[in-house]
């Protein structure tokens, strides 16, 4: 059981005549009453312009503990110990439902899929294809079913030895086909800090990302995690620009976002899109956390000393590489047709 649900459970088995636990502030706007079912919300607090959508829900009426989602809820709990019992009433669960707990974003599929990304709706293209392919010994690897079994191994960074060989198409690409398979849950994210493209290729704003919580701009993990109209899938992108991204992947803060992110989503797969080998330090730093790596190489492009002198930055068990923007003989295309190889 984990700590929210002993929380509420706590809370649920309160005696009945126990006074209710008051905000300590005249502005506090949402809370759980000991003893009691329903929320309660200061109504001053509440913007009524705004909309009740999924991800930034405004409630006009009380709602009952039963109709929460428990399970799906990113919130972080101050309390960081499995016995929570005699603590305070008010040190054990105060959320504010006015605030969302992730921004929720509505990808336009239709758009992506003009611009040749890969998207549900693609069921026996030759892009979504090559594609089950390739996510395949991933899986098998995060699924421990692999000949090597490494720590953390549904985590996953994509990266290459220079730009512009399509390692953030491979990334998107491969957690999209990630989220189309049954039961599994996809995180994505955008670590190539220094040349974010996430929020481009999305088409979205960017709020809150990785470098702000790592600088501790942003301390709720929850403000830079965005829900998606594709269910399964999750983003979270790379956040403000910064002059000292090397030394905050490098971080004590970074040690804790992996240990915290690997423990709180060990049910999904998370995918980094991290800058190239060669051009940075900061994917050497990022790779240290990892449990697989994919090296997306360009066909006729990449040279041979490259590719040797980035993998020889790559300590991991598993790296695998991903031949991309190779063309058939009956295709055309520039994209759609990858092949896959194994090192390590």
């Amino acid at each position: 059981m984990n700590i929210l649900s002993k929380a509420l459970e706590h809370l649920r088995g309160k005696k009945n005549g126990q006074s209710d636990a008051k905000n300590s502030s005249s502005g506090a706007l949402n809370k759980f009453s000991a003893g009691d079912t329903a929320l309660e919300e200061d109504a001053s607090n509440r913007d009524e312009s705004r909309p009740a959508i999924e991800g930034d829900r405004y409630f006009n009426e009380p709602i009952a503990l039963s109709e929460l989602d428990i399970e799906n809820l990113d919130i972080d709990l101050s309390v960081g110990m499995d016995d929570i019992t005699g603590l305070p009433e008010q040190n054990m669960l105060e959320i504010n439902l006015a605030n969302p707990f992730s921004r929720h974003i509505d990808l336009n599929l239709e758009r992506l899929e003009s611009q040749g990304y890969l998207t549900p709706s693609m069921g026996n293209s030759h892009l979504s294809n090559s594609f089950r392919m390739i996510k395949r010994p991933i899986l098998n690897n995060a699924a421990g079913k692999g000949a090597t079994v490494p720590d953390r191994a549904n985590m996953i960074m994509l990266t290459s030895c220079v730009s512009a060989e399509g390692k953030s198409f491979s990334a998107i690409n491969l957690a999209m086909s990630i989220a189309m398979e049954k039961n599994k849950r996809v995180l994505l994210i955008d670590a190539d800090v220094n040349k974010p493209s996430h929020h481009q290729i999305f088409g979205v704003e960017m709020e809150y990302g990785l470098t702000d919580y790592l600088s501790g701009k942003v301390n709720d993990m929850s403000r830079i995690l965005c829900r998606t109209n594709v269910p399964t899938l999750s983003l979270m992108f790379a956040g403000s620009l910064t002059s000292h991204a090397t030394e905050l992947l490098a971080s004590e803060s970074m040690d804790s976002f992996v240990r915290d992110i690997s423990q709180r989503y060990s049910d999904r797969i998370i995918v980094f899109d991290s800058p190239p080998l060669l051009m940075t330090t900061e994917s050497s730093v990022l790779a240290s956390h990892m449990g697989q790596i994919v090296v997306v190489v360009e066909a006729e492009k990449t040279m041979r000393h490259d590719l040797s002198r980035g993998l020889s930055l790559l300590q991991n068990e598993i790296v695998l590489l991903l031949l991309n923007k190779m063309r058939e003989k009956d295709e055309a295309s520039n994209y759609g047709y990858y092949g896959y190889g194994h090192q390590g």
